[in-house]
C-alpha cells in the first residue's frame, strides 16, 4: 500500500463522515440524544466517539498518547462536533504530507487510553481508523432506522461512483 492509497481511504472516510454528520445536524435534539441501545447510547454519543477517536489517533501518530478524549467531545450539537472533526481532518492531511511509503511500515508505538503499550506497523493503525469510523457509521445507520429516518449512503462504492 502506498501513501496515496491511505490518502484515498481517508478521503472516503472524510466524505462519509461529512454525510453522516450533516444529516445528523438536521435531526431534532431528542432524536439525536435518545438512547438507542448500541455501543454508544445515542447518535450524538456515537458521532462524538467517531470524532474524538480520530483526534486521539492523530495525536498518537504525532508521538503523543493522550489519556482521554478532548473536552470538545461533550459538545451536544452535531454541527459543533463536525467543526472539531474538520480541524482533525486538516491536521491529519498535514501529517500525511510528510509520510513516505517506508513510514507506513515502520514500527509505531503508543499507549491506549488504559495506558497499555502497543507497537505495530503505522499502516495498521491508519487502516484501523477508517474501519473504526465505518463500523460506527453503520451503527448510526441502524439508529436512524430506529428513529424512522433514512440514513445517508456512506458506502465506499457510492463514494467511488460519485468521485470517480
Amino acid at each position: 500500500m502506498e501513501v496515496s492509497d491511505v490518502q484515498s481511504l481517508f478521503a472516503y472516510n472524510e466524505w462519509a463522515n461529512a454525510r453522516i454528520f450533516s444529516s445528523a445536524a438536521e435531526l431534532e435534539k431528542g432524536e439525536l440524544t435518545s438512547g438507542r441501545g448500541s455501543s454508544f447510547s445515542s447518535i450524538r454519543d456515537t458521532l462524538s466517539h467517531i470524532a474524538t477517536s480520530e483526534w486521539v489517533w492523530l495525536r498518537r501518530w504525532r508521538g503523543e498518547s493522550p489519556p482521554g478524549p478532548p473536552e470538545w467531545g461533550s459538545l451536544t450539537e452535531a454541527g459543533g462536533l463536525r467543526d472539531e472533526l474538520g480541524g482533525v481532518e486538516r491536521d491529519r492531511a498535514e501529517f500525511f504530507t510528510a509520510l513516505s511509503g517506508a513510514d507506513l511500515l515502520r514500527p509505531f508505538s503508543y499507549r491506549n487510553l488504559k495506558g497499555e503499550a502497543f507497537t505495530q506497523p503505522l499502516l495498521d493503525s491508519l487502516v484501523h481508523v477508517v474501519n473504526h469510523s465505518t463500523y460506527h457509521r453503520g451503527q448510526i445507520a441502524t439508529m436512524y432506522r430506529q428513529a424512522s429516518h433514512a440514513a445517508p449512503a456512506t458506502d465506499l462504492i457510492v463514494f467511488k461512483r460519485e468521485k470517480g
